[in-house]
């Protein structure tokens, strides 16, 4: 390999290298030292946007008006989106996530109230009856690179 040619490999290997370390931070939320990757399945399209909220391990908090730690967005992605938001640290969470497919980041509503966009929880707990409670949707954060999967269900 000529000179040139080697120099051009190493640069790309190191620019390789540096995108592979500012990966990380595509994640959304206050940094911190606990990443939470989290797999959305069943995304219908790619338009708009991906929200996931993150609520602390307080059952009074969970679903209520400004009751979550954050909410963090990523492009929707048709099938399988990837997001990634900081945990304050380990421990126990709870996560909802929605498809904002008209990117107003608010859940759109029907006439009498229900959601029209899809959703879905952490854990993946039946919604067939309603709401489903903290302690259903409750999982516990282990370790910072730690990743859930989150399965979209739409009216």
């Amino acid at each position: 390999m000529s000179y040139p040619k080697l120099v051009l490999a190493a640069f790309l290997a190191s620019s390789a290298a540096a995108s592979e370390a500012a990966a990380p931070d595509a994640c959304t939320g206050h940094p911190s030292d606990t990443r939470l990757y989290v797999q959305v399945e069943g995304v219908r399209s790619g338009d708009g946007l991906i929200a996931v909220t993150l609520y602390a391990d307080d059952p009074r908090r969970f679903l209520a008006k400004r009751g979550s730690l954050y909410v963090g967005r990523s492009p929707a992605r048709r099938g399988v989106t990837h997001a990634c938001i900081f945990v304050p640290h380990p421990g126990h969470y709870a996560v909802v996530v929605y498809h904002d497919a008209n990117a107003n980041r608010k859940l759109d509503r029907s006439f009498i109230g229900l959601p029209t966009e899809g959703g879905g929880f952490s854990n993946n707990p039946n919604t067939f009856l309603g709401l489903p409670s903290f302690r259903a949707a409750r999982f516990q954060v282990a370790r910072s690179g730690q990743q859930i999967r989150v399965r979209l269900r739409y009216p």
